[in-house]
């Protein structure tokens, strides 16, 4: 209770929880903000992307983060006031207009966002996980063995990021999935040092060394003492990842190599207006202002909301930066 007042006193952690409440909010009333055309027979396929659920079925009988589209024609269509008459609006009159190739904006930024918490949140999971096992492990046990496991640490990190992923997708085949798994096999590394430096810090404290002294087994004194101890800096780091990772995949998915131009990817929509940013397809950046300011603002919205989190998590939680204020 203490922390949640602590919390509540920070205007910026407010906005952040705000925001990020919205954004659960959408996600999870998205069945009922945008139906899709087609009825689903297992409430899963409403909740479990089709990139995850894919790789386990071969053919899926409903596809409801598939954007519909209004006709084949390319020039967007702007927002249509009419559907705003009842709430939630009814997308196929396109409240706030379409894509290039008659993409529905509302739908693919309402099932967007259950896209974008669902990737966030199961690659830093993933990677959280391999990352505080990982150097937990090296931490604790040090010398030869630490050495060993901080080299292969070392080899993740001296690895270019991106140009694996264009690599190994290029060869591989697009897809969110790939991308999805390529961010976790390269993401680990920073956890799982950062988590050893902290492991450094404790392990030699008084409260571990009496734990060795009664014969508690070392598995025990990681996973119940030390961890336990050290986890904190992690999750705010994780907090602050999140924003960060949805933003890496939009890219990608600017770049063409997401899940199809079909999918509703935030990315994936800013892709669309492309032409109509440079001029390429007729008309001016302002005239169809609605195909990239929309999911320009949601993508925006979601990294601030993440950051502004994180960051107030780090102000309550980390005494060292609690004392230098206060000084």
């Amino acid at each position: 209770m203490h922390l949640f007042k602590k919390f509540l006193k920070n205007p910026l952690s407010v906005v952040g929880l705000t925001l990020l409440t919205l954004f659960f909010i959408i996600a999870a009333s998205a069945a009922w903000l945008a139906p899709p055309e087609k009825a689903c027979p297992s409430i899963v396929y409403y909740f479990v992307p089709d990139w995850l659920l894919r790789p386990f079925m071969a053919d899926l009988p409903c596809e409801p983060f598939r954007m519909p589209r209004d006709g084949f024609k390319a020039a967007p269509l702007p927002p249509n006031p009419e559907a705003w008459k009842t709430f939630p609006p009814d997308w196929r009159l396109h409240p706030l207009g379409t894509t290039e190739n008659r993409y529905d904006i509302w739908y693919g930024l309402i099932w967007g966002t259950r896209n974008a918490l669902a990737a966030g949140i199961l690659i830093v999971g993933c990677t959280l996980l391999v990352g505080l096992i990982y150097g937990a492990i090296s931490g604790f046990y040090g010398l030869l063995v630490d050495s060993i496991m901080m080299r292969a640490v070392d080899f993740v990190f001296a690895l270019p990021t991106f140009l694996m992923t264009l690599v190994i997708v290029s060869i591989w085949g697009r897809g969110l999935d790939k991308i999805i798994f390529i961010s976790i096999l390269f993401g680990w590394a920073g956890y799982a040092r950062f988590t050893r430096g902290n492991i450094l810090a404790v392990r030699d404290l008084e409260y571990v060394s009496a734990a060795k002294a009664v014969g508690t087994s070392d598995g025990r004194i990681i996973f119940r003492h030390v961890l336990p101890n050290t986890i904190y800096p992690v999750l705010i780091l994780a907090s602050l990842d999140i924003g960060t990772i949805v933003l890496s995949l939009s890219g990608f998915s600017f770049l063409g190599l997401g899940s199809g131009e079909d999918y509703s990817d935030w990315g994936q929509m800013i892709a669309f207006a492309r032409n109509r940013i440079v001029g390429a397809a007729g008309g001016d950046l302002l005239q169809y202002w609605y195909t990239w300011v929309f999911p320009g603002v949601t993508i925006t919205l979601f990294v601030l909301a993440w950051n502004l989190l994180g960051d107030a998590v780090r102000d309550i939680l980390d005494p060292r930066l609690q004392g230098s204020r206060r000084s």
